[in-house]
């Protein structure tokens, strides 16, 4: 069969160029106004992370704040021996109000130490323990207001029990006490006068609480087992690095044997599958109610119901046996793609081995990535923290009109909203601001949004295009490994930074924009979820099934671009449109090998991943007896082993990144070979010498000697 059609509507093939030996030394600096505007706009993100750190303060985020928004526990400030915050009513804590004002609606301190036993008001105020009980009344509380007073004022909580600091906040602690009793269904609290109060709501609080106390437990003990193992996670993640790197050097062998094997096993599975369907569909002959059409049973909510058709299983059997055609009728037919994508796929393993830093590249991107997001999240905290103190007035909104109003702590008391609401508080609510700058912050955080995707895709792009211009070196080297350079890889990343800088800028910004703009609609839609407009649901629908569709076509498009980048030092629209018509000249070859390298990648991802977690998992379950005794004592064995699984697959992930940008640039360097040479003495093929013999070329300089 004849290649794809090779001129027309695609471009015209590449013309032979007798000065060209593969990556281009002698290049110019390309796409400069891009570059321009990315160093321009690093200059405003660090303006903005200055502007953030010079007005954020993230204590806001770690520490808790009282009432009138003082930290607890801050050195140099009235809370410095308070670290703990005490909420005088956490019942309220569950209110709707919280939803919207990020504040509990009940009065919040700072004190030394959690309380530690049951008490009441009423029991302290005519005891010895009311020295206890006024640490944990407001600062300043005199004992000059009668019971009824105090409770209205809120200057005192009306009853505490025991509670445990969690995140530096008291919550309830749920244990068995002498004072607690149930009468009927009703928990009371029986206080030194026999007087019983009754604390139901207080004790469904604390209940609440106690699932967050459950949850510090779990991740202490989660920390534990981090503690004693991770020395064997760490072994188990370097067993996952030497097997991707073996099962990378086992492709260059057994790449055509895997692919068979694959296609004989979907051949294998299809033809079962036809089997079985024809033997349901006969076993359910003469059955009652088996002949009735799917037409006529309509849609069923229970899905098993189709199974005691026979329309279902003919259906299935007609499915199954047209995929079981069109797979014979594709091998046939596409047998020489398929071996010539295996045959790319082994010399790519020939090229990452005589490139054998290239296997340590990633680490280079994992830290520049790093280094992007720990700025992206420093910068969105301090801009989060940048507001000032918001205070305002928290009561029934039933019964109180100025409920959410804003207020002044210093003079609420004698405000007219006070005498209005009487059992109203002015507490601290969030951190806010009227000025240029407080406006500017939702601006400012979708900066620092955009930067980050754009630098991030920048970061991947450099490495892409390193990785491209290494291999690409082998491939244009004719007498492999001796014509290939001394460091190519330090020589592609040179070259990508010195020339291309702006190309890659390009590329970046434009996935930079498409992926904000997802964001965006992300955001949009979670707001649209409240609203019971199917119209407007749907649009936001296609609009984000079509951005998705864009993103991954402008990754697969900047990723060939990066390679003809990297080999002709063109600008990014050139290489765009010269490596898109290239592929579309061989879309079958495209299509071909991309399906096989995706089944091979998978295959070794699976087998990574399932045969270090499954060692991990007969080790730290001590199902190993020659090591049993070697295997710590943990309180959760899947900690270690979810870590190993998750770890081998991100290790696994990196290297094959690696072959996989390999394999792209070898053939497009191949499709390139053929379109440019002929195989005579002065036009020799570049590709190794069994995609000669699969596609019956030869040099005939070669040949001849």
């Amino acid at each position: 069969m004849e290649d794809e059609k090779k001129d027309g509507a695609y471009g015209t093939p590449q013309k032979y160029d007798p000065t060209f030996k593969g990556p281009i030394y002698n290049r110019g600096c390309t796409d400069i106004i891009c570059c321009v505007f990315l160093l321009l706009a690093i200059v405003g993100y660090v303006a903005v992370g200055i502007i953030a750190w010079t007005h954020g303060d993230p204590r806001k985020v770690i520490y808790p704040t009282d009432s009138r928004g003082e930290f607890c526990g801050q050195k140099g400030t009235k809370n410095a021996n308070k670290p703990y915050l005490f909420y005088f009513n956490i019942v309220k804590c569950a209110s709707p109000l919280v939803l919207l004002e990020f504040q509990c609606p009940t009065p919040q301190i700072c004190v030394e130490k959690c309380p530690n036993r049951y008490l009441t008001y009423l029991n302290a105020r005519s005891s010895q323990d009311f020295e206890y009980y006024k640490q944990f009344c407001v600062p300043g509380f005199q004992n000059n207001k009668g019971v009824v007073e105090v409770l209205r004022d809120g200057d005192c909580p009306p009853v505490l029990i025991p509670s445990t600091p969690l995140a530096q906040r008291c919550f309830p602690a749920i244990h068995a006490h002498k004072g607690v009793l149930m009468v009927g269904n009703k928990t009371t609290y029986e206080d030194g006068d026999g007087v019983r109060k009754n604390i139901t709501e207080l004790i469904e609080g604390a209940k609440k609480a106690n699932g967050v106390l459950e949850a510090r437990q779990l991740a202490m003990r989660i920390f534990e087992d981090y503690t004693v193992s991770w020395y064997w996670i760490v072994i188990g993640l370097v067993i996952a690095m030497m097997m991707s790197l073996l099962f990378i050097v086992l492709l260059r062998f057994l790449a055509g044997i895997m692919v068979w094997v694959m296609i004989v096993m979907v051949i294998l599975v299809l033809g079962y599958g036809i089997f079985h369907c024809y033997m349901e569909y006969a076993r359910l002959r003469g059955e009652a109610g088996s002949e009735i059409s799917l037409v006529d049973l309509g849609f069923q909510t229970d899905l098993r119901v189709y199974l005691h058709l026979r329309q279902t299983w003919m259906a299935f059997m007609i499915i199954l046996s047209i995929l079981e055609v069109i797979i014979i009728l594709l091998l046939i037919f596409l047998r020489k793609r398929i071996l010539i994508a295996i045959a790319l796929i082994k010399e790519a393993s020939r090229a990452v081995g005589y490139v054998m830093c290239s296997m340590l590249y990633p680490l280079v991107t994992f830290f520049l990535l790093c280094l992007c997001i720990a700025y992206w999240a420093s910068t969105a905290v301090f801009l989060s923290t940048s507001n000032e103190a918001i205070y305002k007035i928290f009561g029934d909104i039933t019964t109180c009109p100025v409920t959410g109003k804003t207020c002044n702590p210093e003079t609420f008391s004698s405000s007219n909203e006070s005498r209005l609401c009487p059992g109203a508080h002015c507490q601290f609510a969030f951190y806010g601001g009227e000025s240029a700058y407080h406006r500017a912050l939702l601006g400012l955080q979708i900066f620092n949004a955009f930067m980050f995707f754009w630098l991030s895709n920048f970061v991947l792009a450099l490495g892409q295009v390193t990785l491209a211009g290494a291999f690409a070196s082998y491939y244009w080297a004719l007498h492999k490994p001796d014509d290939l350079p001394a460091f190519p890889l330090f020589s592609s990343f040179s070259r990508a930074l010195r020339y291309h800088t702006g190309s890659l800028a390009f590329g970046a910004l434009i996935l930079a924009i498409v992926q904000i703009i997802r964001v965006m609609l992300e955001y949009l839609d979670q707001r649209l979820k409240a609203a019971d407009n199917k119209f407007a649901k749907f649009l936001m629908t296609c609009l984000k099934c079509c951005f998705w569709c864009l993103e991954k076509f402008i990754r697969f498009l900047n990723r060939n671009a990066y390679i003809m980048i990297a080999i002709y030092g063109t600008n990014f629209c050139t290489s765009a449109k010269n490596a898109f018509f290239l592929l579309m000249r061989n879309i079958i070859r495209v299509a071909v090998l991309d399906k096989v390298t995706d089944f091979l990648f998978l295959l070794g991802k699976l087998l990574i991943v399932g045969s270090v977690g499954i060692l991990a998992f007969f080790f730290f379950t001590h199902r190993i007896r020659i090591i049993q005794d070697t295997a710590p004592p943990l309180n959760y064995y899947w900690v270690p082993i979810l870590t190993v699984i998750i770890g081998s697959y991100l290790i696994a992930h990196g290297f094959f990144s690696v072959y996989g940008m390999c394999v792209d640039t070898l053939f497009l360097c191949f499709l390139e070979d053929l379109e440019r040479n002929d195989g005579s003495a002065e036009r020799p093929y570049f590709m190794s010498s069994n995609l000669k013999k699969l596609l019956n070329k030869t040099n005939k300089k070669l040949a001849e000697s």
